[in-house]
């Protein structure tokens, strides 16, 4: 009754149902929640702090998740068709943007298929750790597929856009992945041996795309690979890495394939391998020739395949036919011709020959180590019936001379084509480098010495003095076509040949003069008044340079391998801009065995044949590696198990507490954490022992701008990054 009585009084202050059910469940008095006043206070403070505890628990989006849609969401240009989404800020989970999926407060599940969209993907993509289906397909996207994705997929289809470059390396570092589909786009490139560790994956499409090479040897690893396509693409090689596989759907339909099919293939349900030149002939044990009924679906590729070798032999009849047809006519023409005098010959090829000349006809080059022609006349052949050496008329006894002299001239033709450099006279570079002294000396390296030229009119530039001994094989020819090619190079980062200079003994290149010296000065030798390089240069120093290097690999025809990465072969401008040095010289650095605790040469270039670009990969990855720590590549004044930078380095690269310790001391920790860890595993896939493991430039250079963008966005976040007093820091 006390309590009925207590409770059919009215309260002075009540408080409303759902803070009173809550309280109740947490074990609070119920009386207790219907008094906010003297000691009951409490309650209520309690559960208001409780509640914004748990808020964010229960609504919001992991904050990395979070970013990373941002950032994807900018670069597809905000498209109206994702409602929900932002640039900034958001709960994606707890708003339900459109395509996206979650799991408590982690988004596990992108699925955007097929809604117009354009752009890029971002830059971010990694943050989504929990993402395990990522599907963009039948889109407008464009660019390079983002070399770092969501790390723990299980489904990733970016099919039907029109993505370039070459397949991520990070698609290697997915143990999970059992779907992959990247058809109908434009990436190009080879596949590098990146397959090792996806022993999950069950179907693989790269179908109609341009890719090309051999298939990789990692690709016996995929022991769950059931559906392989990769009809219209160009590649080549045999394909007997796929002969262990258990496929089931299989289709190399339009490729350049050859040898044989491996026998054990026959178990797939389904196999396409029309428009491939396969080998014909007895197959070797294991191994069998491609069946009609396999060339192509439908029959159709068999048919045109049949077809195709039938035009052959007609083509090769024609022209057995027309070639014999040709020496009956040579013979008419010789027999005709018998009783001309030899003068009337002579006269006649050497009127043929000054009508060149004067006419300026082309001919087809020679090659670099042809000999000069030797007009001879023509000798016996069997193809051609007995024909006499005609005798050489007295009065034209300087026949011979003319035919030599206009076989040289021919020749040096190709060598002399035109050089888009300034020849400058010795006399002029003697002057301007006060006959090369000592005091004017700004580098030495491997082939030759670099001397600061002034010139009277107030300019500045580097002169390279090539030791005369690394023409002991040629001459100024050989000199000269070096020169040739080196013109032909043309990029922001390189360092641009500007002259040169040939004379008896005296090889000299001449270049722009960069007033800052090289990256090796500015990270080892800098003075204490000299401010050291800030992160955001050294990033973009390592990006310039990767970009160089992108060039010389994979935009030159044929590529260009360096050979001589260093840092003191990257070159600073007023505004810390990299510009690399010594391309096109390579031709110099074949003996690799020299000054190997350099600590730049890879470790497979023990003889020059082994030098591939993956090697200026790891020499690349070195230079990175001065750029994080500010140490020496080899310093033997520290301890032993130090003085390898790369050893030392590699173990610590991918544990942030040790990565932390290994920063150059001389930033005094301005930098972003987050960028260093990214920057640091880039240096981690260069600098790996086997080549086939290391990216591409292409590669390189994506992950880098990544880096960038990055740092730059830390900075508009109030990050600390400084700035160098000896260049503008202003971003890419």
């Amino acid at each position: 009754m006390e309590r009925d009585a207590i409770f059919s009084e009215k309260p002075k202050k009540s408080f409303s149902c759902p803070i009173f059910g809550f309280l109740v469940d947490l074990g609070i008095p119920k009386s207790s929640t219907m008094d906010l006043s003297g000691t009951l206070v409490p309650a209520f403070a309690l559960f208001v702090s409780l509640s914004l505890v748990l808020s964010p628990v229960i609504a919001k989006t992991d904050q990395p998740d979070v970013s990373a849609l941002n950032v994807m969401y900018s670069s597809m240009n905000k498209p109206s068709q994702l409602t929900g989404w932002s640039a900034s800020g958001g709960d994606p989970c707890g708003d339900k943007w459109k395509g996206v999926n979650c799991d408590g407060s982690s988004v596990t599940e992108i699925d955007l298929s097929g809604l117009g969209l354009n752009g890029q993907l971002g830059y971010q993509l990694s943050s989504l750790t929990s993402v395990t289906k990522f599907d963009v397909s039948k889109n407008n996207l464009k660019g390079d597929i983002p070399y770092q994705l969501p790390p723990n997929m299980v489904q990733l289809n970016l099919e039907r856009n029109q993505f370039t470059g070459g397949v991520p390396y990070s698609i290697s570092q997915m143990p999970d992945l059992k779907s992959l589909n990247l058809a109908n786009n434009q990436l190009s490139g080879q596949l590098i041996d990146m397959f090792g560790k996806l022993p999950k994956l069950s179907t693989m499409d790269l179908s109609f795309n341009r890719l090309s090479g051999n298939l990789p040897q990692t690709f016996k690893h995929l022991t769950s690979l059931k559906t392989l396509y990769l009809q219209n693409n160009q590649f080549s090689g045999t394909i007997n890495i796929l002969g262990n596989l258990p496929l089931k759907d299989l289709n190399l339909e339009n490729n350049r394939f050859t040898g044989y099919i491996p026998q054990k293939l026959n178990d797939a349900k389904s196999i396409k391998l029309g428009g491939n030149p396969w080998s014909t002939g007895t197959a070797p044990s294991g191994m069998e020739k491609a069946s009609s009924s396999r060339l192509g679906s439908g029959g159709n590729s068999g048919s045109s395949s049949w077809w195709s070798s039938k035009v052959n032999g007609i083509a090769i009849a024609l022209i057995v036919v027309a070639v014999l047809a040709l020496v009956v006519l040579v013979l008419s023409l010789v027999r005709k011709n018998k009783s001309s005098s030899s003068s009337q010959y002579l006269d006649g090829r050497s009127h043929y020959m000054d009508d060149q000349l004067s006419n300026n006809r082309s001919f087809a080059p020679l090659a670099a180590n042809d000999k000069v022609i030797d007009m001879k006349p023509l000798q016996s052949s069997s193809s051609f019936g007995m024909m006499k050496p005609l005798p050489i008329d007295p009065r034209r006894s300087s026949t011979d001379a003319s035919v030599s002299e206009f076989a040289v001239k021919y020749h040096s033709r190709r060598i002399s084509e035109p050089i888009d450099a300034t020849s400058y006279p010795l006399s002029d570079l003697q002057l301007a480098t006060g006959s090369f002294s000592s005091s004017r000396l700004v580098g030495q390296g491997t082939i030759g010495r670099v001397f600061k030229a002034k010139f009277e009119d107030g300019r500045l530039l580097a002169v390279k003095k090539i030791d005369t001994i690394n023409f002991s094989r040629g001459s100024s020819h050989e000199f000269v076509e070096i020169i040739t090619d080196i013109t032909k190079l043309h990029h922001p980062n390189l360092s641009e040949l500007v002259g040169y200079c040939s004379e008896p003994g005296y090889h000299l290149l001449v270049y722009e003069f960069q007033r800052n010296g090289s990256l090796h000065d500015y990270l080892h030798l800098s003075d204490e008044y000299s401010k050291p390089l800030t992160w955001d240069t050294r990033v973009r120093i390592a990006l310039g340079t990767a970009r160089a290097l992108e060039y010389l690999h994979e935009v030159c025809s044929p590529s260009v391998m360096h050979k001589n990465i260093k840092s003191s072969n990257v070159l600073l401008d007023l505004e810390l801009n990299p510009h690399l040095s010594d391309c096109g010289l390579a031709v110099f650095y074949e003996d690799l065995s020299e000054n190997q605790e350099s600590g730049y040469k890879a470790p497979e270039c023990v003889v020059p044949s082994v030098y591939t670009m993956k090697s200026d990969v790891y020499s690349f990855g070195v230079v990175m590696l001065e750029l994080l720590t500010g140490r020496k590549p080899f310093d033997n004044s520290r301890r032993t198990e130090e003085q390898s930078l790369v050893n030392w380095a590699v173990q610590h690269l991918h544990d942030i507490d040790s990565l932390s310790q290994m920063v150059d001391p001389s930033l005094r920790g301005l930098y972003p954490p987050k960028a260093v860890s990214r920057f640091a595993d880039v240096i981690g896939l260069c600098v790996q022992k086997e080549p086939e493991f290391r990216p591409t430039m292409s590669e390189v250079v994506q992950s880098l701008v990544r880096c960038v963008q990055r740092s730059s966005i830390s900075k508009r976040m109030g990050g600390d990054l400084s700035a160098s007093g000896r260049s503008n820091d202003s971003d890419w």
